[in-house]
């Protein structure tokens, strides 16, 4: 069965028959529980059908919103995403690997969002464009934190989504970057999953403790969604 050319989100669609990577629970849990409510600037690393772009704009209404891509189909339907969304005026789609960007400074962020490719060895997909969005191939970890370094403000924050064995990863990659891990929250798909499969973090600059968390997404049965889940998200789902 073909996946659904469009989702539909309470004050947005993303239409996403051309995107090598479709909405999902990764993005749509970064863009509810990152911290962007005080970021004046906001850049989106890996933008694909830019849901992470169109749901900080719809929770931050002063945040003007950098969102970079790769893939030129991603990138096209992003960018008609956003112009068929509210904050039409706010979001700006680029669509280049992300090195590139950040070497042409475009200035400094309070917020860098993404949800980025993170599989190193894993078996690669016969199309090369799912294979773009999932592995780390054109975007290692190393050069994701090397932008993120190069573009965060001072006292900005650098939020992931990301399995809990890359996310380990990432954490001494940014600790040797000068980030520090400041909050984490620990991802469960059920109610009795005995370990978490996905974490989200965000990163600072500015040393101190590292506020920790779970979240479980469903409950003993399949849709049953918890209270926490339910109430993360209930600003965007219908």
């Amino acid at each position: 069965m073909a996946p659904n050319p469009y989702f539909q989100f309470r004050q947005f669609r993303i239409v996403q028959d051309h995107c090598a990577m479709k909405v999902g629970t990764d993005g749509v849990l970064l863009g509810a529980w990152a911290p962007c409510s005080s970021a004046h600037r906001v850049l989106d690393v890996g933008t694909g059908t830019g849901l992470l772009a169109l749901m900080v704009a719809q929770r931050n209404p002063l945040a003007l919103i950098d969102a970079v891509e790769i893939d030129a189909d991603s990138a096209r339907q992003a960018a008609q995403n956003v112009s068929a969304s509210p904050w039409y005026d706010r979001i700006r789609i680029h669509c280049e690997d992300f090195q590139a960007f950040a070497s042409q400074s475009y200035g400094k962020y309070g917020l860098i969002i993404s949800n980025p490719p993170y599989f190193r060895d894993a078996l690669r997909s016969p199309d090369t464009r799912r294979t773009s969005a999932r592995h780390d191939d054109s975007l290692p970890l190393e050069e994701l934190v090397r932008g993120v370094t190069m573009l965060l403000d001072e006292d900005g924050l650098f939020s992931v989504v990301m399995p809990v064995c890359e996310g380990a990863l990432l954490t001494d990659l940014c600790l040797l970057g000068g980030l520090f891990l400041r909050r984490r929250t620990w991802v469960f798909p059920m109610r009795r999953s005995a370990q978490p499969k996905r974490v989200l973090m965000t990163f600072s600059s500015a040393r101190g403790e590292c506020g920790e968390d779970q979240l479980v997404i469903e409950e003993d049965h399949r849709h049953e969604y918890s209270e926490d889940y339910r109430r993360l998200t209930e600003a965007f789902y219908l």
